[in-house]
């Protein structure tokens, strides 16, 4: 086992709306990241992937609040840091956060030098503006970006160069960790590969020691991390390695995911598209005992009862589910069909 980068443990942040109403977003979650390693955050829109990335700095403000777990980088806990201190010393230095349509946020009156020298001032580091250039231009040109880059503005730049920038602007300090919430989407095939290919190369250069990456585009997480959790109305639901979840999920929720989308890897004949019933619970009010079971169709009276834990199995892999894995394994065997008996579902 690597050196741990991120840990989180059984982490609970919560929006409160304008109405006083609590929206648990992130409700016990669990993970570890190792050093060199990368994690995959997949799950429908609104299961809480993105207020995932935003809790896991450590950096609240309202709407959003944190209740209770760990964050621990590198050995630090900054879950128990004043915000000022997290701003300062782990924002940019520990973790490294690159939010949706990041591109946008650019200001186009500025050159792009200028941010990487706000960047540098923002965290206390003393270097001439010559110092910062030469870094800067360093460390583009290592990353597949022309120099040049740095004295243009944000409008000059394609939609694929501005996100490679900020990018590249985000890890100027070489943090331990780096979320990235969906930094692909909104590209054209052409300009993912070149975004894929820079947080590759981000890795295998040291500049960052581990990676969270989140995308709705599952296929895109196998080849990118070496683990993927699957979350569901604010929970992990199964966590493995890329090529368990993808050719072998357990947890039903995990199952329909996958079956809804097509693997190039596994080929067209041999996949039978799915679709999974029903949308995703409002997690001002979410179901009483396990939250996929209105939508599951092996649940049975029991799921609706008793919240499942998080379960290991093999190796490390976890799910959350009250039914065994060999009884879930048996239930796919049959055609996906039929439902488990009552009496001998559960462990």
């Amino acid at each position: 086992m690597g050196k741990v980068m991120l840990e989180v443990r059984n982490l609970k942040t919560k929006y409160i709306t304008r109405f006083h109403e609590d929206v648990y977003a992130v409700d016990g979650v669990s993970l570890k990241v190792e050093e060199g390693k990368s994690l995959g955050i997949a799950g429908e829109s609104g299961c809480g992937k993105s207020t995932l990335a935003l809790s896991l700095m450590g950096y609240y403000f309202a709407p959003l609040h944190y209740i209770s777990g760990d964050i621990i980088v590198d050995g630090q806990v900054i879950s128990d840091m004043k915000p000022d201190d997290v701003r300062r010393k782990i924002l940019g230095n520990e973790i490294a956060y690159i939010p949706q349509a990041a591109m946008n946020a650019l200001n186009p009156t500025q050159k792009i030098i200028r941010f990487v020298e706000d960047v540098i001032h923002a965290h206390g580091i003393k270097m001439t503006k010559k110092e910062i250039y030469d870094m800067a231009r360093e460390r583009f040109a290592e990353l597949g970006l022309p120099e040049d880059v740095l004295e243009k503005h944000a409008v000059e730049l394609s939609g694929g160069m501005k996100q490679r920038t900020v990018i590249a602007i985000s890890t100027i300090l070489s943090p331990k960790v780096l979320i990235a919430d969906e930094p692909s989407s909104a590209l054209d095939v052409t300009s993912q590969k070149m975004v894929i290919r820079m947080m590759r190369q981000l890795m295998e250069k040291g500049y960052i020691k581990s990676m969270i990456f989140i995308t709705h585009e599952l296929p895109l997480l196998y080849n990118v991390t070496d683990d993927i959790a699957v979350m569901y109305a604010g929970q992990f639901v199964e966590l493995g390695t890329a090529k368990e979840m993808v050719f072998d999920p357990i947890h039903p929720y995990a199952k329909g995911l996958m079956g809804s989308i097509i693997v190039p890897e596994e080929g067209m004949k041999a996949h039978n598209l799915t679709a999974l019933p029903g949308t995703p619970p409002n997690l001002k009010n979410p179901p009483k005992g396990c939250r996929f079971a209105p939508r599951c169709k092996y649940a049975v009276p029991t799921c609706t009862a008793m919240a499942p834990d998080a379960k290991e199995f093999e190796n490390g892999r976890c799910y959350r589910c009250l039914m065994s894995v060999r009884k879930l394994r048996e239930v796919y065997a049959n055609g996906n069909e039929s439902k488990p008996e009552p009496e001998t579902e559960f462990d």
